[in-house]
């Protein structure tokens, strides 16, 4: 089959950038060395690429997991445009596409399933798609954003300015140009592509499947902390519409904790979150079917796997119970701001519908611990 034609302007920009960050910087950090400054401005670059692609074109205009005032979509235009990743409507498009047809060999248009290269970058350096290109009729949405609308109008010239007249005017603050466009221009601009393309590559290949084996997309957490908290890209592709990647405290996700302050700030709102019940029942869901796997070679398979659903069906039950408890405890909180009650029988209330949560959450776990000892037994 004969393959599409390259696209060389893609070509040129790729190859060209990366070999200059790989000779030219180190030859002239060696030579001449680079003030802190200017690898500071080079890591304050690389964020505010990461964090304009993670939290604008990513979660903002591709999921849209939340709104952002119109100057946080500003500077996420031009911040894209920095990163020099096309325009929020085109990558928009094709993520869109991406995860309607995910790993589809013809209609993702970075299909893992062709590789780890094609999925990195091999992908935009031919013409695979050129029929589509152009069409962006999956995101109409995005046609009536102003400021995404602008950007793809002026693409080309804010890509210019950006990723060239500031490096220059940095370096002529500063006093040393040359520094600043190999730091600030071509290191920054590499680094933040590739941290970029991991996602749709390495996300896809190495890492864990905790909610869904239904595609290639892993969690890794070592990822998160090169993509700006993108890394958990299993979750991602069950509940897409959820602003976070990270949704325990302590995984890596500076773009949520972006979207939170700017949340703080009035900036942002509407943020969408996936409910905690919907998280659980995906993630036991694989459990299940892992177990099915492991005990499939047994002689009493059938038998076996009976009692893993009876099991799970008792779970599933508990972990309902104990989320309905919880929205019935938040509702009343809720409801005593805006009512008034009589404080010593809405006290008990509280009192009576904490007691049922501690005891739902006990079943829980206590169903929970057979669970995983079946596991155990049926494994040994």
């Amino acid at each position: 089959m004969k393959k599409p034609p390259l696209i060389w302007l893609n070509v040129f920009v790729f190859a060209s950038t990366f070999l200059v960050a790989i000779t030219a910087v180190p030859w002239y950090g060696y030579t001449y060395g680079f003030e802190t400054f200017e690898v500071v401005a080079m890591i304050v670059g690389i964020f505010v690429c990461g964090l304009s692609i993670t939290g604008g074109y990513h979660r903002l205009w591709s999921h849209r997991t939340y709104k952002a005032h119109w100057s946080v979509r500003l500077i996420f235009a031009l911040g894209g445009a920095f990163a020099l990743q096309n325009s929020a409507i085109h990558w928009s498009s094709d993520h869109r596409r991406h995860h309607k047809h995910v790993d589809h060999d013809e209609k993702d248009p970075y299909s893992a399933s062709h590789g780890f290269w094609y999925s990195h970058i091999g992908w935009m350096l031919r013409e695979y798609d050129a029929m589509l290109y152009s069409d962006y009729t999956n995101v109409r949405d995005l046609q009536k954003d102003a400021i995404a609308v602008w950007q793809h109008k002026y693409y080309n010239v804010l890509a210019l300015v950006m990723n060239v007249g500031v490096p220059i005017l940095v370096g002529l603050l500063y006093g040393d140009v040359w520094a600043s466009i190999l730091l600030l221009g071509v290191a920054r601009l590499v680094l933040s592509h590739h941290f970029t393309f991991f996602i749709n590559s390495w996300a896809h290949i190495w890492g864990s499947q905790p909610y869904t084996d239904r595609n290639t997309a892993r969690d890794n957490a070592l990822l998160a902390i090169f993509t700006h908290g993108e890394g958990y890209h299993n979750y991602h592709h069950i509940f897409e519409t959820d602003y976070r990647n990270g949704i325990k405290w302590y995984q890596y996700d500076p773009t949520k904790w972006l979207i939170n302050i700017l949340a703080w700030c009035n900036l942002a709102s509407d943020l969408r979150t996936v409910p905690e019940a919907r998280i659980e029942q995906a993630k036991l869901k694989m459990e299940l079917k892992r177990r099915h796997d492991k005990v499939r070679h047994l002689p009493n398979a059938d038998e076996v796997m009976v009692r893993l659903n009876q099991e799970y069906d008792v779970l599933c039950e508990r972990l309902n119970a104990f989320y309905k408890a919880k929205i019935v405890l938040f509702e009343s909180k809720k409801k005593s701001l805006n009512e008034k009650f009589d404080k010593i029988q809405f006290e008990q209330q509280i009192r009576d519908t904490k007691l049922q949560l501690i005891q739902l959450k006990n079943a829980f776990y206590e169903q929970r611990e057979v669970w995983n000892n079946m596991q155990f037994s049926f494994s040994h």
